[in-house]
Parts: structure tokens; C-alpha cells; sequence
């Protein structure tokens, strides 16, 4: 009998190689497609039709895509003050918000990060508000705010001051919109910051502490310089999350007084399913997109940059 016919042991071994590569390379594939599906269906086709959008005057009350615009629509866009403004209120509140939130965390995750018992009732304290929906916290905030006989006012008045329209004023709405947004999401950067402690090794604190250094010098030597990347991703988190904003504001305020505290947004929400010009809201979108881009790319740049050391 022919022994050709027969592959030699080389030969099976790479065939079974083979074999085993594909089904290997067609189980990966099989647990990505859920991810992609979604992946596709809610973020790249979604993109894609806003691109197209606003190139079109494409509108709720009319079918298909409507009048070819071309980027007429980014040109009104770029002399709509009304857009710029809300980009403004959007851009302040995250200039307000951001330093406050990254640095009240921090200070309460070292709080808890020190203590050596019932570390596990202030990390429930502390997260908890984050898991409220927002239609809850609202809804709280609104009697809290309530003028004359919200929590808030009375507060105030039991130390003899008078108290301010805390949603009824222009000046300081917004802020009130960030007081609610620290109150209710401090406890994702808590959590952030107390699992980077974690990660740092106790024997550094013992041999600091056997030098004579003091706590403060600890957290400015020690602390701070080894958390340098969750600072970083902490921040840049709540940058984008800080440009995001709208729930609260849509059910607060819906904007007022006035305007004063429509963010982008709401302003992209109003234009596109309000006014219904679907064209123009999509072209707003596709510009606060790129915003938010740019500081992704830019955290990627920083982050790169901190692992080699530059």
C-alpha cells in the first residue's frame, strides 16, 4: 500500500493547528457580535445619519430628507447666538463644577481611605445619591429649593439670613444646578479615588511615617504624586460628563430663568423635537461631539505621555 497517501506527523500537526486557530478566531467572534450589534445599531449608525442630517433641512414635519443644505446649516449655526450662549452656560458649568467635584471626592475618599472602621457605612453614604435616578433627584431638589418653606430657606432663615431665589434668579441658578450635580454624582469620583489609594502600598506611608513626615506632607508627596493617572482620569471623566449635562437642568429649570441655564443640550434637545428641525439640531449635536472628542484624544495624549515617563 502507498504510504503518500498517509500525512506525515508534521503535516496533521498543522492542519490540527489550523483547525483549532479558526474555531478559536469563531468563538471570539461569536462573543463580540452582542458588542458590535449594539455597538453599530446605538453609536456608528446614529453618527452617521446626524452627519447626514445635517446636511439636509431635514425636519420632524416633513418626510424624507428634505432641501439639500450643504453646511448652510454650520454656517447659521456658527451666528446663532443663541447656540453660543447655551455653549457658554454649558463650558461655565463645567468650569464650576469640575474642580469642585474632583476635589471634594478626593478629600472624602482620604477621609474614608484613613478610617479603620465602618469604612463600608461611608462608601454606602457617599455612593448612594450617585444610583438615584434623575427624576428623583429633582424631584428632591425642588423642595428642597422651593422658596418659603423649602428646606433650603428654612435653613437660612434659622440663622437669620435671608434666603435667595434659588432657580428663580438668573445670577445664581446655575449654580444651584451645580450644587444638585455635586451632591448627586460626587460618589463616582469617591469611588475612583478610594480604589486608587487602595492601589498605592501601605509600607510607603510606614517608611514616610518613621522619617518624620507629617500627613500633609504625605498626601503632597506620596498620595497625590502616585495618583497621578486616576487624578487624570477622574478629571477628564468628569469634564465630559460635566459637557454632557442635561437631565437635571430639563427637569429643574427647563432653562430658565430667561435662558440662563440652557445648555447645550437642551438647546440641540429644543431645536431638534421642539422647533423640529431635525437638519439644524444635528449639525449642533455633531459640533458639541467634536468638542468632546478633542478632550478624549487629549486624556489619550496625557495618559501616554505618563506612562513613558515624559
Amino acid at each position: 500500500m502507498s504510504t503518500s497517501a498517509v500525512p506525515a506527523p508534521a503535516v496533521r500537526d498543522a492542519r490540527s493547528r489550523t483547525r483549532h486557530s479558526r474555531a478559536r478566531g469563531f468563538t471570539g467572534f461569536g462573543f463580540v457580535t452582542p458588542f458590535l450589534v449594539f455597538y453599530v445599531l446605538f453609536l456608528l449608525l446614529p453618527l452617521v445619519l446626524a452627519v447626514v442630517f445635517s446636511l439636509f433641512n431635514t425636519s420632524l414635519a416633513l418626510p424624507g430628507l428634505g432641501r439639500w443644505e450643504g453646511l448652510h446649516n454650520y454656517g447659521e449655526l456658527f451666528r446663532d447666538s443663541y447656540f453660543w450662549s447655551s455653549m457658554w452656560h454649558t463650558v461655565l458649568f463645567t468650569l464650576v463644577s469640575t474642580p469642585v467635584l474632583v476635589v471634594v471626592s478626593f478629600l472624602l475618599a482620604l477621609g474614608v481611605y484613613r478610617r479603620r472602621h465602618g469604612q463600608w457605612f461611608f462608601r454606602l453614604a457617599f455612593f448612594l445619591p450617585y444610583i438615584l435616578p434623575s427624576a428623583v433627584v429633582a424631584l428632591v431638589w425642588l423642595w428642597i429649593f422651593e422658596p418659603g418653606y423649602g428646606l433650603a430657606d428654612g435653613a437660612l432663615h434659622l440663622v437669620g439670613l435671608g434666603a435667595p431665589s434659588w432657580l428663580g434668579s438668573t445670577s445664581i441658578a446655575l449654580y444651584s444646578i451645580v450644587l444638585v450635580t455635586v451632591w448627586w454624582t460626587v460618589g463616582f469620583n469617591f469611588i475612583l479615588f478610594l480604589a486608587g489609594l487602595q492601589e498605592i502600598p501601605q509600607e510607603v506611608y510606614e517608611a514616610a511615617e518613621m522619617d518624620g513626615a507629617s500627613r500633609s506632607t504625605q498626601v503632597r508627596r506620596i498620595t497625590l504624586p502616585m495618583l497621578g493617572r486616576t487624578v487624570t482620569l477622574v478629571t477628564v471623566l468628569q469634564i465630559i460628563a460635566s459637557l454632557k449635562i442635561f437631565d437635571q437642568v430639563y427637569l429643574m429649570t427647563q432653562g430658565g430663568p430667561n435662558f440662563s441655564t440652557r445648555v447645550a443640550l437642551e438647546y440641540i434637545y429644543d431645536t431638534g423635537f421642539t422647533s423640529g428641525r431635525v437638519g439644524y439640531a444635528s449639525a449642533a449635536s455633531l459640533v458639541l461631539f467634536v468638542v468632546i472628542a478633542i478632550i478624549g484624544f487629549a486624556w489619550l495624549a496625557l495618559v501616554r505621555r505618563q506612562e513613558r515617563g515624559v
